[in-house]
This record gives structure tokens, sequence and C-alpha cells, in this order.
């Protein structure tokens, strides 16, 4: 199974449009995301191209291939017009023999992490910037930045989850970090 995992769109129709593009050149089977889909946040400007009634048009569009986990901006109401599950407060895949805990990031993180065997894989957004490194007994944390508000001059990018293979993209789909799980 080929995932494209994306987190932070917070209702930028521009970035949201930037995002499907990718998915459908990267031809995965699904998209996973990590939250944050229609709201920008008290503490966030606005992003470019605002309009979480056209995100949420585009993301309708692609529900049968969409798994999603809640964000702390992510609320019931954008449950009732979205046609695929939002509230999750977490989901867990398998790559081989380790456990991946997918998560938005505001409940579970490095600092507060849900429970974890040695080798599992801790999967958020929430940060806004990218990150893989280790951590724990053995434990790894992927973030694949943000779609539409990047924070310390990251690129607004996404990752690829195939097989064991993980690969960090700019949104254009340029490759700027990969590793093997």
């Amino acid at each position: 199974m080929k995932y494209m995992i994306a987190s932070d769109i917070h209702g930028s129709a521009w970035y949201c449009k930037e995002m499907l593009a990718a998915f459908e050149r990267e031809q995965a089977d699904r998209l996973l995301l990590l939250g944050d889909l229609l709201y920008h946040g008290p503490r966030n400007d606005l992003p470019v191209e605002y309009a979480p009634k056209e995100v949420i048009s585009m993301l309708n569009a692609h529900r049968q291939q969409i798994f999603c986990v809640r964000g702390n901006c992510d609320a019931e109401v954008d449950q009732m017009v979205l046609g695929f599950p939002i509230m999750a407060d977490y989901a867990l895949l398998t790559v081989e023999d380790r456990l991946i805990y997918v998560t938005h990031g505001h409940l579970f993180s490095i600092s507060s992490p849900p429970p974890l065997q040695p080798g599992d894989i801790l999967l958020h957004g929430h940060t806004h910037i990218p990150a893989w490194e280790s951590f724990g007994e053995d434990n790894l944390y992927l973030n694949p930045g943000a779609v539409a508000l990047p924070k310390e001059g990251s690129a607004r990018g996404y990752m690829m989850l195939d097989g064991k293979n993980v690969y960090w993209k700019e949104l254009n789909g340029t490759v700027y970090h990969s590793m093997c799980l």
C-alpha cells in the first residue's frame, strides 16, 4: 500500500489543490491526513486563498481514498460537512513488524508519548515542521510538516510511505529527505 501523508491544510484552497495534484502525481493508494483541515486557528495568519468551503468540496471528491485523524483545529461541525471520518484521535498502521501510531500531535508527542513499544513509530503533524528523529527506546518520530503554513523556514510538503521507504517532498514533488524504516 502506498500512502501519501499530509497535515495542516488550514482551509487553504490554493495549497489543498497543490496537495491533491501531488496525490494524483504520486499515484498513491490512500491519502492520510493528520488533521487541521478547514480552520486556520487563532494563532495563525490566514493562509493563501483561505476558502474552507472549496477545501470541503475538493476533499470530499476524494473521500473514498482519505483516512484522517482529528487535529486541534478540527471540530464536530467540520465532520458534518466532510464525507469521511475526521474525529479519531489516533490510528494505527503497520509496516512489516513496526507499528505506526498516527495522531495529530496536540494530544500525543515526543514529550507526551502514547503507549509505544520499542521500535514503534510516532507519526504526527501539528508542529508544521518536518521531522525524522529517534527518541525513547528505539522509537522513531516522523512529521510531514505542513501543507499550508510551514514553520521555521521549512518547505510546504508531504510524506510518501511506500513499503518500508519514506520520502519527504515539497508540494512540487522534489525529494528533500528519504529513509528506510
